[in-house]
């Protein structure tokens, strides 16, 4: 199991990528981005080398990949799980005045 959320990343060339992991996030970074001259790109590089070596917390890079995804326009929004849109439905039924 991941330890993090997944992100969905869809690249300027069109392609996506589903990213949950810091070696995922190393991975994604190789795509095709708007600006990988950006400090934020570069400090995110940086920060998932660091955490591959394990001279970073993953969470840090881990937020910084997903804070540059952001930026540049990259990061889907995430659909709610299965349970999450049962669980929104049957709150909203519970909130219909009886008949």
């Amino acid at each position: 199991m991941s330890r993090f959320l997944p992100l969905t990343i869809r690249f300027v060339n069109g392609g996506t990528m589903v990213v949950t992991t810091v070696a995922e996030a190393k991975k994604a970074l190789g795509g095709t981005w708007k600006n990988k001259d950006a400090p934020a790109y570069l400090e995110a590089a940086r920060l998932v080398d660091d955490a591959i070596a394990g001279t970073c917390r993953p969470a840090i890079a881990f937020a910084a990949f997903k804070k540059v995804a952001a930026q540049q326009g990259l990061l889907r929004p995430a659909q709610p799980s299965a349970a999450l849109t049962m669980l929104d439905q049957l709150w909203s039924r519970s909130k219909t005045p009886p008949s």
